[in-house]
């Protein structure tokens, strides 16, 4: 047994030695370098916010287009590089873009702000024609020059996902996009196919090619199939896509905020202090209270807050105040399984039992109480983060859940682990809770 718990203990310190590497302001190459940043929320780094209302007077479908129009924003903000930004719609027709450390606001306004639409374009030339990029920003693109037609979004009335059979000439079971125009698509739609026959009609959103079909015969009934998908999630994205250009929803700016980043300096300072005192408070009673497994229990929480950051950064998560009250909250939750433990330890070495069978039982029996009371906090944790959330309260919720749940294996593990081989040591007249 005490070799399985040697075994166990190294390979615990090798965990941590890589999750301090990952900490490191700048990791090791081999484990991400740049790519393992802490990344910093509006609120800490600074950076604007802004604020969009949408038209929706002639939208039929609302919630509908305020979820596309969010989607598209979201496309926009990640070709501007931006971490983790936060969006989120407000009042019925508004949608509030977090964008922290941004520093060309001019143009990341520029890029955001246009109405978004989808066009079918055809194959042009440098004279008539315009280059395009690939709407997922892939290796390959699409040469050449396109030339707008006169068929957009407007005129489609729905894209599907969906399985093809071989009696349409596609392999059984194969992923398709089919498309469905109105009445006056379906006419231009025939025109279209007619007079492109064996060649390329790209489908473009925000000057985007979203997909580039060949044209295999003339189409006029208004309903097509797009084919060429690997698997049926990617042609689910084309569909979505398709679906956002449907209704173009005009956009405009009403509201502008800057926060500097000299406020966000001062106030991660300000949390860094307060939970530096918090840890400081948790040990002095941890130490005075239970000695020396107290002195155990703030080594666990110290390798707990290790292995904490190092997932932050993998993960990686956006860190607000928010997100720092979560994980200082954590800490005294880490704290908390310790004390179960020790009180029902203190228990079993009432009773008259040895130590090491003590300490088996006081991990074993207080294990329910630990599993039930963590389970459920997580379980808040996930309401608030996918139902209730939003940026904020979401950084509080995923931070308090991450922290929650590494602690029950610094607490059941790391601890268990430590006493048990101390109990075989030299230093175990020093356990005595």
């Amino acid at each position: 047994m005490k070799t399985r718990l040697w075994i166990l203990f190294t390979t615990i310190m090798v965990l941590v030695i890589l999750a301090m590497l990952i900490d490191i302001p700048v990791s090791p190459g081999w484990l991400g370098g740049d790519k393992t940043k802490a990344q910093l929320g509006l609120d800490l780094v600074g950076g604007t916010e802004l604020i969009y209302q949408a038209d929706l007077s002639t939208s039929t479908d609302k919630l509908k287009d305020l979820n596309n129009l969010e989607s598209v924003f979201s496309q926009r903000i990640n070709a501007l590089g931006v971490a983790e930004p936060n969006i989120q719609t407000s009042s019925g027709d508004r949608i509030l873009i977090d964008l922290p450390g941004i520093k060309d606001i001019n143009s990341a306004i520029a890029k955001i702000g246009q109405t978004y639409e989808l066009n079918f374009m055809t194959v042009g030339t440098e004279t008539d024609g315009i280059q395009l990029k690939d709407y997922y920003d892939q290796d390959y693109s699409y040469p050449g020059f396109w030339k707008k037609s006169d068929l957009t979004g407007r005129n489609l009335t729905k894209a599907d996902a969906t399985f093809q059979s071989e009696s349409t000439g596609v392999a059984a079971s194969a992923p398709v996009v089919s498309i469905q125009f109105d009445n006056t698509g379906t006419e231009k739609f025939r025109s279209l196919t007619k007079d492109n026959l064996n060649k390329q009609i790209a489908i473009v959103l925000d000057n985007k090619i979203v997909s580039a079909p060949n044209v295999q015969t003339e189409i006029s009934d208004g309903q097509a199939v797009i084919t060429g998908s690997k698997d049926i999630k990617e042609a689910q994205d084309l569909a979505k896509r398709l679906n956002e250009g449907m209704l173009p929803v005009p956009t405009k700016l009403i509201g502008q905020q800057n926060i500097g980043a000299t406020l966000g300096k001062d106030s991660l300072k300000t949390s860094i202090v307060a939970g530096l005192i918090g840890l400081f408070l948790v040990s002095i009673f941890m130490i005075s209270y239970y000695k020396f497994p107290g002195l155990v229990a703030m080594f666990a929480l110290t390798i707990y807050a290790i292995f904490a950051l190092a997932i932050y950064k993998i993960i990686p998560v956006t860190m607000t105040l928010a997100g720092i009250a979560g994980f200082v909250l954590s800490i005294g939750m880490a704290i908390d399984a310790n004390v179960l433990i020790f009180e029902r330890l203190k228990e079993e070495l009432k009773s008259g039992k040895e130590l090491n069978l003590a300490l088996i039982d006081g991990f074993r029996r207080s294990w329910n109480s630990i599993r039930d009371s963590n389970i459920s906090s997580i379980i808040t944790c996930l309401i608030l983060y996918y139902i209730t959330g939003s940026g904020p309260v979401r950084g509080f919720a995923l931070t308090l859940m991450i922290g929650i749940a590494i602690s029950l294996f610094t607490a059941i593990t790391l601890t268990r682990t430590v006493l048990l081989l101390l109990a075989t040591s030299p230093l175990k007249r020093f356990i005595n809770v």
